[in-house]
Order: structure tokens, then C-alpha cells, then sequence
């Protein structure tokens, strides 16, 4: 735990200041695509992080929840060192300027980028989770199995996701090209090009790359560094960050006088986050009283550690992914219980909110789904009185539709959750035991609850 006051100027800093990069991402990218595609092989053959870390995930070789790893992206200074080539990825951990790799080259590989990956489950039954991971994505990596035919059903569906989240910079990457021949490759190759006409993908080049046996990982790397921007921050305002995982750090049997706070994890969207700050976390603790009124209290606490992954941080910046320690209770942590929450500066936060009003849209037909005759199934309107699967930011929460006309809708919410009008929802219905995407909105008004602060 640290209790020194960091002074620091964030009108000195960027996403690409050295004084920032140096120990935390500052972009977050996602990797998204069917299961089995290789969307985790990847993440490790451009970070040498693993991923699949819980026992169920290894067991059966998928990602279950949302994985994560921070990586280091160098370019050497000789000018004479040939592209690709000249362009390195590495942990996190390593320092701002590396010896290049390149034999007989001579030059120093120097720190450019650095990337928070978040690995999204290619499973349709964990599109949910998948919606959680796009709301904190600056861009994705849409990867593309060469061996199977374009598209397979969750690689329509995760497309279609992150267009849902006005996700603007997509690379697509036609991955195990070394399992096929050149032909079945460029035939592939057409496949996939055809699939994402008209799509937010539609420009974006299709690399072939090996991710097992990493071919053209430094070509993708290039890529990351030439084609997607690091998005505008602004460092000057109060700090918000969304919350998508916590934890307890403590080890059953840990003595009392050994507890440690519980951990919230997310990206911070605007602002610094320093340690010793004083925090708030929205919603917090909801509860519905007899009288079927719904009260709201935020919990308070106090920053103690900030970390990247295993770097420890004296401050963070927006982008990348950030392990924020606090003083709370650490059962209020455990187990992703504080996933969809947001957190910061005291008073700063979004309100709560029980209902909102929407202008939607919905998709034309069900993607990731087929029906009995082979066909994609038509998605029907919205209904008075039908229950929905809304993701509002990192928060998944169940919605009624208490009215409707023609494309506005008014929604109830269960539970409470944070929101802001103008801001951007995806719209799931419960189709064969599983929640499908089936559009997305706008939120125009809410009705918010009143917070207590004692």
C-alpha cells in the first residue's frame, strides 16, 4: 500500500509519452472471431502472455471469460533495417529501448506503441461476455480460420457487435494459411473479402498470417502501429474508469492484519488516476426496499496500488488495462461482482439509472444463428412486456419494454445501472437458451434514482 500524494502535470502528457508508455498500455485492442480461430494464439505470439489462465478454460482449450495481456511494440532506428523486420513485439515488462533482433543489423529497437489486448470467447453462448469486452475496444482484430468457409457463424456476429459499438478500425487477419495450399488460400481470400463489403471492414487488407507457428506477426505489427490511431484523451478532466473484472487478492487462512483491499480492473476513459485518490464506485450497493422503491448507495474507498499487469504504477492514464487497488471489502470484489460498475473522483460519476428511453435499430436477420431450412432467422419487432438483455458501457443487465412506437422504445432496467444520454446500447434477446444480439440503440432520456452519500 502507498499513501504518497503522485504530483504529476497531465496537461505534460499523451498516449504516446514515453513517461506513459513506459509501464502501461495506453490502446486497447480486441481480438474477436469464431471460436477456435485463434484468437488467443495470437494474443500470445505478439505478447508471450497466455490468456487461458482459469482451470475450465484449460481444460477444454476456449476462452471462457475475457482474457487480457499487455504487450510492447519496438521499431528499430536504422533506417536500414528492412520492413517487417525492423518492427518487434515483446511482454510488457521489458524496457523502453531493446538491441534489434535482426542479425547484423546493429540498431536499437525503441518503444512505440503499447497495447492492452482484450481476448474475447468466440463461443455463442458467451456473446454477452464478448459485448462486455467491445465497450473498452479502440479498435479489433478479426480473425478468419483459412481452413473453414467465410463466414462462420460467430465471425457474422462479432462483426456485427463491434459496428453495434461504432467501432471504427477492424484488421482482418486470415489466420492457419500454413494448414492449406496457395490456392485454397486466395480462394479463402475471396471469401472473405465478399463477407465484409459493406461492412466498417470493407478497406481493411486481409494478412495472412501463421499465429502457432507466428508468420507475419511483424507484419500485423506494423500494421497495429501504421492503420490504427491512438484515440484522443483527454488527461485534463476527472477520472472514469469502466470496470470489466475484479478480484480478491487474498489467500484463504490470510490473517486479518494481512487483508488486502479488493481489486477493480478496467480502462480508464478520460483523466489520471493517482495513488492516494479518494474513489467512488457506481452503482454500489443496490437494494429494493418493501415499499418497491429502489435505493442506491456508491461505495467509497481510497486508491493504494495501481498496476499494468506486474508493472506498478505511480499513475495511470486512459487506455490500456489497469488493476486498480482500493480499501474495500474484498467479498465486494470477488468473483467479477463489480463488472459493469464504473469508478471515480467522488461526485464526478454518471447517474444511476432504473429507466431509459431509446431510438433503436434492429438487425435484419439473427447472425451466429440458423434455422431448421438453412436459413438465417428473420429477427421479429420488439414487443410491450417482452425481456431483454441490454450491455450499457461494461454492464449487462435485464431490461422490460414497458412501450414502444416505431423505433423508440421505453425500457425498464433490472438492475439498476450507470448511463448517459447519447450514449451507444447493444440490444440481446433470448433466443434457443442463449442471449443473440439482435440490434442496438441510442439512449435519448433516462430517469435516474437518487444516490446516497451517508
Amino acid at each position: 500500500m502507498a499513501d504518497a500524494t503522485v504530483s504529476i502535470d497531465p496537461a505534460k502528457l499523451t498516449p504516446i509519452s514515453i513517461e506513459a508508455m513506459a509501464n502501461q498500455a495506453t490502446i486497447n485492442i480486441g481480438t474477436i472471431g469464431h471460436v477456435a480461430h485463434g484468437k488467443s494464439t495470437l494474443v500470445r505470439a505478439i505478447s508471450e502472455v497466455n490468456t487461458i489462465r482459469f482451470r475450465s478454460e484449460l481444460e477444454r482449450n476456449i476462452t471462457i471469460k475475457l482474457g487480457y495481456a499487455n504487450a510492447k511494440i519496438y521499431k528499430c532506428d536504422n533506417p536500414d533495417c528492412p520492413r517487417p523486420g525492423c518492427f518487434h513485439s515483446t511482454r510488457s515488462k521489458e524496457p523502453i529501448e531493446l538491441p534489434c533482433k535482426r542479425v547484423g543489423c546493429g540498431g536499437t529497437l525503441k518503444l512505440i506503441r503499447h497495447v492492452s489486448f482484450v481476448d474475447c470467447p468466440g463461443h455463442d453462448v458467451l456473446m454477452t461476455t464478448m459485448l462486455n469486452g467491445a465497450a473498452v475496444m479502440d479498435a479489433a482484430m478479426l480473425l478468419i480460420s483459412a481452413n473453414e468457409t467465410c463466414p462462420q457463424p460467430q465471425t457474422s456476429e462479432h462483426l456485427a457487435a463491434v459496428e453495434t459499438m461504432k467501432l471504427k478500425h477492424v484488421i482482418i487477419l486470415q489466420n492457419k494459411v500454413d494448414l492449406i495450399s496457395e490456392e485454397q488460400a486466395l480462394s479463402n481470400r475471396e471469401q472473405i473479402q465478399d463477407f465484409i463489403k459493406g461492412t466498417i471492414a470493407e478497406k481493411s487488407p486481409v494478412i495472412p498470417i501463421s499465429a502457432e507457428l507466428k508468420f507475419n506477426i511483424d507484419a500485423v505489427v506494423e500494421y497495429i502501429y501504421r492503420n490504427i490511431p491512438v484515440p484522443v484523451r483527454d488527461f485534463s478532466l476527472d477520472p472514469r474508469l469502466i470496470v470489466i473484472r475484479s478480484f480478491d487478492v487474498n489467500k484463504p487462512g490470510c490473517g486479518v492484519d494481512q487483508l488486502k483491499g479488493g481489486i477493480a480492473g478496467g480502462s480508464i476513459l478520460r483523466g489520471v488516476i493517482k495513488l492516494g485518490d479518494q474513489i467512488e464506485v457506481r452503482p454500489g450497493y443496490v437494494d429494493v426496499g418493501e415499499d418497491m422503491k429502489v435505493r442506491v448507495r456508491p461505495y467509497r474507498s481510497r486508491v493504494v496500488t495501481l498496476n499494468a499487469e506486474a508493472n506498478a504504477l505511480q499513475f495511470a492514464v486512459p487506455g490500456g488495462l489497469i488493476g486498480v487497488g482500493t480499501l474495500l471489502d474484498p467479498t465486494l470484489c470477488r468473483g467479477d461482482r463489480l463488472v459493469g460498475s464504473v469508478l471515480g473522483t467522488v461526485g464526478s460519476l454518471p447517474m444511476v439509472v432504473v429507466e431509459i428511453e431509446i431510438e433503436y435499430f434492429l438487425l435484419r436477420r439473427l447472425l451466429g444463428v440458423v434455422s431448421e431450412g438453412k436459413k438465417q432467422a428473420k429477427i421479429t419487432k420488439l414487443s410491450k412486456n417482452e425481456h431483454l438483455r441490454v450491455n450499457v458501457g461494461s454492464s449487462t443487465v435485464g431490461a422490460r419494454v414497458a412501450g414502444i412506437k416505431e423505433t423508440a422504445a421505453k425500457l425498464v432496467l433490472n438492475p439498476a445501472t450507470c448511463a448517459e444520454i447519447g450514449e451507444s446500447i447493444a440490444l440481446s434477446r433470448r433466443i434457443e437458451k442463449s442471449w443473440r444480439l439482435i440490434g442496438w440503440a441510442t439512449i435519448v432520456k433516462c430517469r435516474s434514482i437518487k444516490v446516497e452519500t451517508e
